[in-house]
């Protein structure tokens, strides 16, 4: 071999760790800001991302409740079951299992997604359907939704008892069966 060909080889032999070396630091440097962008990640862009889903939900006051997840707005989410829809409070989600690792920023969320929970239980108060109110101390009340407030649901529950139930407590919306 000349004295060439070994300079050359010599060149790519370093060139070859300097790509080794810088593609090294990259990775790590790619792993640093994963990490460190990862906390604007919200469990509702997660969430998000798993529509379509069969998820599994702990949701305080309720329980497991499983059923393919079909729709994510501010504050709420819609679980479609086997034989009934949930609207969840994501304030009252304990654990989410069967997400998907992946999550959707709020910037590409449709419109309709920053509809909040009143919009849900008006839907429901207009459908007239007796439901379940479950709330986070694990009460339920069967009751046909009247109203819907700012912060409330105003419920028929019986014969003629009207109860008033701050989101704040509020679990889940069970549709009956």
């Amino acid at each position: 071999m000349s004295w060439e060909e070994e300079l050359f080889a010599l060149f790519d032999d370093l060139e070859q760790q300097a790509e080794a070396l810088y593609d090294a630091d990259r990775e790590v440097e790619l792993a640093d800001r994963s990490r460190a962008e990862y906390h604007h990640v919200t469990l509702a862009s997660r969430l998000m991302a798993s529509v379509g889903r069969d998820l599994v939900l702990d949701v305080r006051g309720v329980g497991a409740v499983t059923g393919s997840l079909e729709r994510v707005a501010t504050g709420w989410c819609l679980l479609r079951g086997p034989r009934q829809d949930w609207v969840i409070r994501t304030d009252a989600l304990a654990v989410v299992h069967g997400a998907s690792e992946r999550s959707v920023p709020e910037v590409a969320w449709s419109p309709v997604a920053a509809l909040g929970l009143g919009s849900a239980l008006r839907r429901l108060a207009e459908a007239g359907e007796r439901c379940v109110l479950h709330t986070l101390d694990g009460a339920t009340h069967d009751a046909v939704l009247l109203r819907v407030g700012a912060d409330f649901v105003e419920a028929r529950v019986g014969e003629d008892r009207t109860v008033l139930v701050p989101y704040a407590v509020l679990a889940a919306v069970q549709s009956r069966d």
